[in-house]
């Protein structure tokens, strides 16, 4: 059946289809907030969607004129009700970008989405949790169990990737159908991009928990000299303090404690090289908008990166400054350079928000 097709015959169904945009954050994204808006938006182009909000702020993000419905916070212990709240409007199909949301006595299909495992493999809560949701957090995360029952509260589950899909199957977390919805990244188009003969800046985005292995990157510059790394994201001063006593003598590292997307696009876009040596991701959406810029990328050769990045980035070990530092220096080389930036361009274009709006459509149909 036609995209097209399906359009017209899902739209002359007169379906209530509400998504939930409660994690939309209203002073920055981060990967939740942007999967909500960006999902959001491109489903709104094939089908009339209701919004889910819990802050009248969050409607500047939503689609012109959507019609939306403001109810709890995601974080509220109300959050367990929610099926009692929903079944008042009568929605045929609800979808959530996060698999919390309560499904007892639910009267209407339900898609809920996990994006990945890692809190089970790394334990420490988000910093933003009040201390009652952080401890309720770890005893989630303790077994399987809770998040079997969450999971099959749902007739399909979502996740972002293959690679986090097949975890799920290995470790049996739901009995329901696992469908794929990736992310996309961002395109950024204000700065033009430039590389010199060799490459000058090393830019990393993301946060700087442990296994994010940072430390790998800044002890790299051992053998990087007249490079700079620029370490982007919001740090703790007392994180700070252990990642600058590993600097090695004479090595330029900058932090910024957090920039703008525009700060961001014009640090990727000056002669650079996005790095990242992480031990474990969901996805990995920096490296996604570094290769839609057409900026090359040195990564973990870890699963997860090659799905996003397949032959677009160059991959190094995981515990080893110098393999990462010999990566970043093959693409020193122009030729090389080249070549793997137009590997990461075709292979990015494959993963586009309307896209994944068209999988998240699809499922809707499954299930109507």
């Amino acid at each position: 059946m036609s995209p097209i097709h399906t359009q017209r015959m899902l739209q002359s169904t007169k379906m209530k289809v509400f998504f939930d945009a409660r994690y939309i954050r209203t002073d920055f994204h981060d990967g939740i907030s942007r999967y909500s808006t960006e999902l959001g938006r491109a489903l709104c182009r094939h089908l009339k969607v209701t919004f889910l909000i819990c802050d009248p702020a969050q409607i500047q993000f939503l689609p012109k004129k959507s019609a939306y419905i403001q109810i709890h916070r995601p974080d509220s212990f109300k959050e367990l009700l929610t099926a009692k709240v929903l079944n008042e409007y009568q929605p045929d199909v609800v979808f959530s970008p996060l698999q919390t949301m309560g499904s007892m006595g639910r009267n209407y299909k339900l898609i809920l989405t996990l994006h990945d495992m890692i809190y089970y493999r790394h334990r420490t809560p988000p910093r933003q949790l009040p201390l009652g949701l952080k401890l309720g957090w770890r005893a989630f995360h303790l077994s399987y169990a809770p998040q079997r029952l969450a999971l099959n509260g749902a007739d399909i589950v979502a996740t972002v990737s293959q690679t986090v899909q097949r975890e799920f199957q290995k470790h049996k977390l739901t009995k329901r159908p696992i469908i794929v919805i990736p992310n996309a990244p961002q395109r950024f188009q204000t700065h033009k991009v430039t590389h010199k003969d060799t490459i000058q800046n090393i830019i990393y985005m993301g946060s700087f928990m442990p296994y994010k292995n940072v430390e790998t990157l800044i002890k790299a510059m051992e053998w990087l000299p007249g490079k700079t790394l620029h370490l982007l994201s919001k740090i703790d001063p007392q994180r700070r303090q252990q990642l600058t006593a590993l600097m090695p003598t004479g090595s330029d590292v900058r932090f910024y404690g957090g920039v703008t997307d525009d700060e961001y696009e014009a640090l990727l876009a000056d002669n650079a090289l996005l790095a990242t040596a992480s031990k474990d991701e969901g996805y990995g959406i920096p490296i996604a908008e570094a290769l839609a810029m057409g900026v090359p990328a040195v990564v973990s050769d870890i699963t997860i990166f090659h799905e996003v990045a397949a032959a677009g980035a160059v991959y190094a070990n995981v515990n080893s400054p110098k393999s990462f530092a010999d990566g970043i220096l093959s693409l020193d080389a122009p030729t090389k350079r080249k070549e793997v930036i137009k590997q990461g361009s075709e292979h990015i274009a494959t993963f586009t928000w309307d896209q994944s709006a068209r999988t998240l459509l699809a499922a809707i149909k499954s299930l109507v």
